[in-house]
């Protein structure tokens, strides 16, 4: 039983003790695994040695790795017809091996008060062809009012993250190997706790992987659509009603929020500055019109007594 003890907390050691930091205890941990009896305690080289090896491996793999580039975009187009462009874009990312995510139309209001469609829908497209669905969703927009694309470079992440799971998936038929050869049950069931812990690790490992394997695979792509005629001010006889009506609500805006910041400064600042000075003098001058009643009293009673 010690040496199933011994074995497992070696294990561990090598395989967990380190991973937060980077992938050398996974490296070690490995190569132990290589060169140790199946039952036996081994020594392993110096972590300092093993740590600056594996970091050295792990930074060959990524500059070997293809980039894994994440790769998404955002847009704000005007047209004509919001509803049949949102039906265009879905239709479109069909057409290139992608999906829709999701998708929602809705009434707003323009200016003349008229009730016009406005939406928004979410794409995943195959990240090779984002620059040309790009170029399809803005063909025949009256404006692009807004257009952002973004890259993340996650091929380091990527890389670790294969490195941990190769490291892990060593441990696990390690640990298998040991339960195997296991003679009693409290052998198997300290092995078989460890090898859970080892596996659950595995599972998270591959899910990251796999997420970041889509999200590189698929790029995503937000439009938001509004109606021409939203984006449109009315306008009489060359007035533009529209932009006086928004300088107008803009000018109110302004004054509230400077009435609302005098009422803020008054109410913190300026009344306990204007209490703290005044109070003395208004205690005083309570002071002296007691005394000027004291004595007025004493003058209106010394005279009926006369």
């Amino acid at each position: 039983m010690k040496r199933y003890l011994i074995t497992i907390f070696a294990v561990l050691i090598l395989l967990t003790g380190c991973a937060g930091a980077a992938t050398s205890a996974d490296y070690a941990m490995e190569e132990s695994f290589a060169a140790a009896p199946a039952m036996e305690m081994v020594e392993v080289e110096s972590m300092d040695d093993s740590a600056a090896r594996s970091t050295t491996g792990s930074s060959v793999e990524a500059a070997q790795q293809e980039r894994l580039v994440i790769k998404n975009a955002d847009l704000s187009i005007t047209v004509d017809d919001p509803e049949k462009k949102i039906a265009a874009i879905s239709a479109l990312a069909d057409s290139m091996g992608g999906h829709v995510v999701s998708s929602n139309t809705y009434q707003s209001y323009a200016d003349s008060g008229a009730r016009v469609p406005e939406g928004n829908i979410t794409i995943r497209v195959p990240s090779e062809k984002m620059d040309a669905a790009l170029e399809q969703i803005k063909e025949n927009a009256e404006e692009v009012n807004s257009e952002n694309v973004s890259g993340e470079d996650v091929t380091d992440k990527y890389v670790d993250l294969q490195s941990r799971l190769k490291a892990k998936k060593a441990a696990e038929e390690k640990m298998l190997e040991i339960m195997a050869q296991a003679t009693t049950t409290e052998e198997t069931l300290a092995v078989y706790s460890q090898l859970q812990i080892i596996q659950s690790d595995i599972e998270v490992l591959t899910g990251q992987i796999n997420y970041y394997e889509r999200s590189a695979a698929m790029s995503s792509i937000s439009v938001n659509v509004i109606a021409t005629e939203k984006s449109k001010p009315i306008e009489i006889g060359g007035w533009k009603l529209g932009e006086t009506a928004s300088s107008a609500v803009q000018n109110l805006i302004d004054y509230l929020q400077g009435f609302v910041r005098f009422l803020i400064n008054f109410i913190i600042f300026i009344l306990p500055v204007l209490i703290t000075l005044f109070l003395p003098f208004y205690l005083v001058f309570l002071g002296i019109r007691a005394i000027v009643r004291k004595r007025r009293a004493k003058k209106v009673a010394k005279e009926k007594v006369e």
